[in-house]
Order: C-alpha cells, then sequence, then structure tokens
C-alpha cells in the first residue's frame, strides 16, 4: 500500500510538470507576460543608456536581463517540464541533473544568439522574420526532440521490465527447491541475482539523454534574447547584447534548476523506502509512465 502511494505521488508529480508545461498555471502565465512586457521597457533604456556610456550600465542592463530571464521561465514552456520530469523518470544525480539545467538554459541563449547573428548579419532578416522563424521551424523541432527523449525512456523502460520478466538462462536454478519466504535484495545471498543493484541502476543516464535534453531546450529559443540582441546589433554594441543574452539565460536556469531539486527530492522521497529488488522493478517502471508523459504532452503541444 505505501509503495502504491509513492508511486501515485511520483505520477502526480510529473502531471502537474507536464500540466505546467502547457500552460495550466495560467494566472502565473498571465502575470509572468505582463511583466515581460514592462520589462522589455527598461531593457531598451537599459541599452541606450550602455550606448551612451552611462555609468553603471552594464550592471544594469546584466541585472535587467538575469530578472527577465527568471520571469520568463516562470510562464509556460517545455523547458522546466521536460527537465522535471526526467529528472524523476531517471535515477540521475542532482548534481548531474543541476548541469544539465545550466547548460539546456545557456544552449537556449546561444541558439538566440546565433539565429540573429545568422538571420540579421547573412540573411538580412528582421525581428518578425526571426520570430516567426522560430515559432514555426524550429519551436516544432523542438517537441519533436522532446518526444523522441520520451520515446526513449518508454523503450529504455520497456528493456528493463522484459529482462526482469525473462527468466534466468540454463534451466531451473540449484536453489529453486528452497523456500523464498525472505525480503529479496538485488542479490541477497542465496546465489543468485534478483535484479541491478541500487548502484546499477543509478547509472541510466546517458550522455544521449542529456545531448537529446539540452537540445529540446535549446531549440526554442527565448523571444527577449533576440529583442535585445537584433536590437544592439544594430546599435553597434553587439556584445552587451551576446552578454545580455546569456544573463537571461542565467535567470532562465534558477527556474529548471528548481525544477531539477523538485523532481529528485520527489522521485528518491518516493524511492528511499523501497528494498534493491523493489527498486529494482520500480524504476523502469516509472521510466515507461514518464517517458509516455513526455510524448504526450511533446505531441500536443506540436498538434496546437
Amino acid at each position: 500500500m505505501r509503495r502504491a502511494l509513492m508511486l501515485s505521488g511520483l505520477c502526480l508529480g510529473l502531471l502537474v510538470a507536464m500540466v505546467w508545461a502547457v500552460g495550466g498555471a495560467e494566472p502565473l502565465s498571465r502575470w509572468a507576460a505582463d511583466q515581460q512586457r514592462e520589462v522589455q521597457d527598461s531593457l531598451a533604456a537599459a541599452v541606450r543608456a550602455l550606448r551612451a556610456g552611462e555609468a553603471g550600465a552594464w550592471a544594469g542592463l546584466l541585472t535587467i536581463c538575469f530578472g527577465y530571464g527568471l520571469l520568463h521561465a516562470l510562464g509556460p514552456g517545455h523547458g522546466k517540464a521536460v527537465i522535471g520530469a526526467y529528472g524523476m523518470a531517471s535515477r540521475v544525480p542532482l548534481l548531474r541533473l543541476s548541469i544539465l539545467a545550466l547548460a539546456a538554459s545557456l544552449a537556449q541563449a546561444g541558439v538566440a544568439v546565433v539565429l540573429v547573428a545568422v538571420g540579421a548579419a547573412l540573411l538580412g532578416w528582421t525581428r518578425p522574420a526571426m520570430e516567426d522563424f522560430a515559432e514555426t521551424a524550429m519551436l516544432p523541432f523542438s517537441y519533436l526532440m522532446v518526444a523522441g527523449l520520451g520515446l526513449w525512456l518508454v523503450l529504455r523502460g520497456a528493456a528493463g521490465l522484459r529482462r526482469q520478466a525473462r527468466p534466468e538462462a540454463g534451466g531451473p536454478h540449484p536453489h529453486d527447491h528452497h523456500h523464498h519466504d525472505h525480503d529479496h535484495d538485488a542479490s541477497c545471498g542465496c546465489g543468485h541475482a534478483h535484479g541491478p543493484t541500487p548502484a546499477q541502476v543509478a547509472q541510466v543516464g546517458s550522455l544521449r539523454d542529456g545531448l537529446l535534453l539540452i537540445g529540446a531546450v535549446a531549440m526554442r529559443p527565448c523571444s527577449g534574447a533576440i529583442f535585445l540582441l537584433i536590437l544592439t546589433f544594430a546599435m553597434g554594441i553587439g556584445a552587451a547584447g551576446v552578454a545580455g543574452a546569456f544573463a537571461m539565460g542565467l535567470g532562465t536556469a534558477l527556474v529548471t534548476l528548481g525544477a531539477a531539486l523538485a523532481s529528485v527530492w520527489l522521485r528518491e522521497g518516493a524511492l528511499a523506502a523501497l528494498p534493491g529488488a523493489a527498486l529494482a522493478r520500480a524504476v523502469p517502471l516509472i521510466e515507461v509512465m514518464a517517458g509516455g508523459l513526455i510524448v504526450l504532452v511533446a505531441l500536443a503541444l506540436l498538434a496546437a
């Protein structure tokens, strides 16, 4: 019963993250959007002050950019949901997940820099053209990458469940005659393994996962970063725009790091009481469920 309640709580956490991703927290989303519009006016003023050479203009610009990134991350979006869902689906350590969250936010800023540099310098695109390209081409590709990450989690979890269900090779085990009325661990001392050890279960993260996760988040550049970069490039202070875009990325990272921390706390709280054998069974099942939710939400966002 306790295990069922813990797994239910974990699923509820995943569902909340997914609902947030598609705009379920509507009042907070509206407030964040209103604040972003107000901050854009301050952003333009800070850029003008920097161009005029006013004292403290650099510090003011970077502070405003950091705040804008924080507000941007509070609104609806798939970045924090992907980080949170992946953190609950895989037993990736908190430090590694935090690094992935930070890398994804900074990569998002880097994509905005590349988009504006190529679009403005080489193609002569205007701001509406770049924002349209980001929305109509890059955003769907981002959702497809999110779906790919979810599908990979489903397949990996299903493979883990199949391995557990597969009978041991070589016929009946010589210890099969004794009564297994004790609580088995992953390796309980009775002579055969009942599943991977907790240490093995913890090693489910991979470079493939990390690259998919970072790419899925980064392919949706922040509109505020695009606005800032176009403005600063046009005024001949592009370095300030690049620095500001990455300051926005750090602001966004603060929220995604919070999602990473919450996901690990929820996951480990749910799994802490499970013995090794039950833990080995629960982890792939959670991967399947979390991956399936990620796929469904990504396809719903893509269809919308």
